[in-house]
């Protein structure tokens, strides 16, 4: 159970014992530290510019000042170059106590949801990324996508993301690095999330399976509650997930300003014995307006790229900024569980989800298509380990995916655009049809 202290102590503690964290490693459905702590995410959207944020040491030292004020113990990072140096910024958010979850995608090589493909240059290109990072021991993790999948046609993707994972896997483990955990960031699509998180834990091989899922959720808009916003369905089917659970982006500004209630739900009792945390989108202020700072007295003329301030002296956007320092003082530092005590047994196993009325395609357990391979159409069906579903605890169906038939609209959450920089590799504007149950 987690243990929140004081809201003064917290803040007190984020201001004087931070201190690198060392490597995170995954263990059942838990992130833990090297001293056997449980990790929960804290996390920052972090992506100044569309190529590397963390390229620029100095840059990276101003904000790393100001997130000591915030509070977070993570950022995310969309898109990097692995020919460059990230030695000044990666030990800048080391020294910090910040680790780095990375994508090794970019934005050439993401995989194509309308034509799925796992080619030749896309394997060597993601794996240049995790040769690049794979040496900073604040790295916590690697993404192999974000988002690929938002619609029903493009749920024929899936076995592309599982062969990445596969092969990045067998890369890792090639090279001898360290089990550094490799997973996907998924859109919170209610006909498609449910089979998806369970499709990428299926199988019964942990060599193919994500070492972590994450979720892009805007379902909580302030003001809401844990049963109005969405959150206790995604709760129920995160129950004793196979592999960590986090959001890998929440903060819905729809009415705003933020208030970041879904903190407290997040890291309170009724999830965190399941969700390993949140990272908040985002960091820099652009025009969708979902950023925690803005930056003033930029110092060269290409530091303003389309209009947006993209590195200078940090500046807090308020009262977004103090909302959500507020809300992680009240979580303070959770412990959860010690590494040593924990059964990683007590976890569900999912079954490979059968394709659904008008929303899941992929019919079960499948052939992953090899590198250098095409969607053609179809997929061989080949046996599967997991023959049922099984979840500690006693409950029949607990955390298994849901029927989309069954799935009502709740009238409290508005539909939502949410303008996103990084979705799938494109610069834009991302329309989330949100269904609510």
């Amino acid at each position: 159970m987690k243990l929140s202290w004081p809201a003064a102590i917290g803040a007190l503690a984020v201001a004087t014992t931070v201190e690198a964290i060392g490597p995170i490693s995954s263990v059942g459905n838990k992130l833990f530290t090297p001293d056997g702590k449980q990790f929960f995410v804290k996390g920052i959207a972090y992506q100044l510019s569309p190529d590397d944020p963390l390229i620029d040491t100095e840059q990276c030292k101003r904000d790393v000042e100001l997130m000591k004020e915030l509070g977070p113990n993570t950022i995310r990072v969309y898109h990097v170059d692995a020919d460059k140096n990230h030695d000044g910024c990666m030990k800048a958010f080391n020294d910090a106590g910040i680790t780095a979850l990375i994508d090794l995608d970019t934005f050439d090589t993401y995989i194509e949801p309308a034509k799925p493909a796992w080619t030749r240059r896309m394997h060597d290109r993601y794996a240049e990324v995790m040769d690049a990072f794979i040496k900073y021991d604040n790295v916590l993790g690697f993404f192999v996508g974000n988002e690929i999948i938002s619609t029903e046609a493009h749920s024929q993707a899936a076995p592309f993301i599982k062969a990445a994972v596969r092969d990045m896997k067998a890369h890792r483990d090639a090279k001898n690095y360290r089990e550094v955990p490799i997973g996907y960031s998924a859109a919170d699509i209610a006909e498609l999330r449910p089979m998806l998180q369970d499709y990428l834990t299926c199988g019964g091989n942990s060599s193919e399976n994500v070492d972590f899922f994450a979720l892009n959720s805007y379902e909580w808009c302030d003001p809401s509650t844990y049963e109005t916003s969405g959150y206790e369905n995604l709760q129920k089917q995160a129950k004793d997930f196979p592999v960590p659970i986090f959001f890998s982006e929440t903060g819905c500004n729809v009415p705003g300003p933020r208030l970041f209630d879904d903190q407290l739900a997040i890291f309170g009792p009724k999830m965190r014995n399941d969700w390993s945390g949140a990272i908040v989108y985002e960091w820099i202020q652009e025009e969708n307006s979902y950023g925690l700072i803005q930056y003033e007295n930029p110092t060269k003329e290409e530091d303003v790229v389309n209009g947006v301030v993209r590195s200078g002296t940090p500046k807090p956007v308020q009262p977004d900024f103090d909302n959500l320092k507020e809300k992680w003082e009240q979580v303070g530092q959770p412990t959860g569980v010690v590494k040593d005590s924990y059964d990683a047994k007590h976890v569900s196993v999912r079954p490979c989800p059968e394709a659904t009325q008008g929303g899941w395609l992929v019919k079960g357990n499948v052939k992953l298509p090899a590198v250098g391979e095409t969607f053609t159409g179809t997929y061989e069906s080949v046996p599967s380990a997991t023959v049922a579903p099984t979840t500690a605890g006693g409950d029949e169906g607990t955390g298994t995916a849901a029927n989309p038939a069954s799935e009502t609209q709740n009238p409290a959450a508005p539909t939502k655009v949410v303008f996103k920089g990084m979705v799938a590799g494109l610069v834009g504007v991302m329309l989330f049809f949100t269904v609510w149950f």
